[in-house]
C-alpha cells in the first residue's frame, strides 16, 4: 500500500449517472510509488484490454519494465483514474525538467508509440476525468506527449482540455494491411512482385526454418537476438542504445511477460540448425509491428532477403489472429517503401494551464 507521500489522491473528478437514477463518482490519484505502479499490472492489463487504440507500448510489462531500467528516482506521475473502485483511465508519465517542469511520457524514445488508456465502455467521461486530473496533476508542468498515433485516446483527452493546447508532427510511420503474403505481393507492380517471388523461393531452396520461441527461453532467445543485431550493425552505425546493459535488461524482463500475456512473440529462424536471424514483434488487439530483428551477416553472401524473410512470417501469422494493421513503425527506410505501405504522421500533443501556457 502506498503511503501518503508516495500516492497523491484526489476527491471526485466527475459526477456520471449509471443505473436507475445512482450516481457514480470517478476518481482520480497520482501514483509516484514504482512499487505500487508494478503491483497494477493485472488491473492496467485488463483496461489496456478493453482500450481499443492501445498499442504494445502502453502494455503495463513494457511501461514497468522501462522504468525500472530508465526512470528517474523521485519523478513517477502515473495518473489514475477509477470508477466505483474500477481502473477506466490512465495516463503514465514521469516528471523532467527542460528547465521547466515538463511531465512526458514513460517509455521514452525507444518506444514507437505513446498514449494513454481509457475504459472502451466509458470512453466520454474517462477521458473528461482524466483531462482534469491531469490538470491537477500539472499545475505547474506542461504536458509533453510526443508519438501519438492518429486516432488514439490522447486525442480524447486533448479534445476535452480547458486550457493552452498544440499539436505538432512528429515521427513518420509506414503501415501494411495485416493480410497474408500472397495479398501484400498482389499490392506490387507485377515486376516487383516477380523479383520478391524469386527472393522467397531463393529463402525456401535453402531450408530455413522457422519457428516461435516459448516463454520459457525468452532470455536466452533475445540475448541472441541483441548478439545477431550486433553483428548485423557491425560498422555501419547502429543505434548505441540497443547495445546498452539497460536496453538488454528491458527486452528481457518486458517480452517474457508480454509473451506470458499475448503481447509480444520472438521468432528465430534456422539454417541448418544455426539461428542465424531472430525477430521481436510487439502486438495488440489490432496493431502488430517488427520492433527489432537481427541477422547474420552471412545471410547477405547467400543472397537471402532478410526484410523479405522476416515480413513473410510476420504477416502469415499476425493475418491469423484479427489485427488489422501490420506496422513497419516509425521510421522512413526505403527497403520498406518496397511493400507500397501508407503513410502514417504521429503527432505531439502539448497541454499546457495558466501561466505555463506561453511555454
Amino acid at each position: 500500500m502506498a503511503t501518503k507521500s508516495t500516492t497523491k489522491r484526489h476527491g471526485p473528478v466527475r459526477a456520471a449517472s449509471v443505473g436507475r437514477g445512482t450516481i457514480t463518482a470517478l476518481t482520480s490519484e497520482v501514483c509516484r510509488d514504482p512499487g505500487r505502479f508494478g503491483a497494477l499490472a493485472a488491473e492496467w492489463t485488463a483496461l489496456h484490454r478493453r482500450s481499443a487504440t492501445a498499442t504494445p507500448f502502453q502494455s503495463h510489462a513494457w511501461l514497468h519494465s522501462w522504468w525500472l531500467s530508465y526512470g528517474t528516482p523521485g519523478r513517477l506521475r502515473v495518473v489514475l483514474v477509477r470508477r466505483a473502485g474500477a481502473l477506466v483511465a490512465a495516463a503514465p508519465l514521469m516528471l523532467v525538467h527542460r528547465p521547466f517542469p515538463v511531465l512526458v511520457q514513460l517509455g521514452g524514445s525507444i518506444s514507437d508509440f505513446s498514449d494513454v488508456l481509457l475504459d472502451g465502455e466509458h470512453t466520454d467521461s474517462a477521458a473528461q476525468a482524466l483531462a482534469k486530473a491531469l490538470a491537477t496533476a500539472a499545475r505547474t508542468a506542461v504536458i509533453d506527449l510526443r508519438e501519438v498515433r492518429p486516432g488514439a485516446d490522447a486525442e480524447r483527452v486533448y479534445d476535452c482540455w480547458d486550457g493552452a493546447r498544440d499539436r505538432l508532427a512528429d515521427s513518420l510511420c509506414l503501415e501494411l494491411p495485416a493480410v497474408p503474403m500472397d495479398e501484400l505481393l498482389g499490392r506490387l507492380p507485377s515486376s516487383r512482385a516477380q523479383r520478391s517471388r524469386a527472393k522467397i523461393r531463393k529463402i525456401d531452396s535453402l531450408g530455413i526454418e522457422e519457428r516461435v520461441v516459448p516463454v520459457e527461453e525468452i532470455p536466452t532467445a533475445i540475448e541472441r537476438l541483441l548478439g545477431l543485431h550486433r553483428r548485423q550493425w557491425q560498422g555501419r552505425g547502429v543505434t548505441p542504445e540497443h547495445l546498452s546493459a539497460r536496453f538488454a535488461q528491458h527486452l528481457t524482463r518486458s517480452v517474457r511477460s508480454m509473451v506470458e500475456c499475448g503481447d509480444a512473440m520472438v521468432t528465430e529462424f534456422r539454417l541448418a540448425g544455426e539461428v542465424v536471424a531472430a525477430d521481436l514483434t510487439l502486438m495488440s488487439p489490432r496493431l502488430a509491428g517488427g520492433y527489432l530483428y537481427g541477422a547474420d551477416p552471412a545471410l547477405r553472401d547467400r543472397k537471402v532477403d532478410v526484410a523479405t524473410m522476416l515480413l513473410r512470417e510476420s504477416a502469415r501469422r499476425i493475418s491469423v489472429d484479427g489485427r488489422t494493421t501490420l506496422s513497419m513503425l516509425r521510421g522512413n527506410e526505403p527497403y520498406k517503401h518496397h511493400w507500397r505501405p501508407e503513410p502514417v504522421r504521429n503527432q505531439r500533443l502539448l497541454l499546457a494551464r495558466g501561466l505555463l501556457a506561453p511555454s
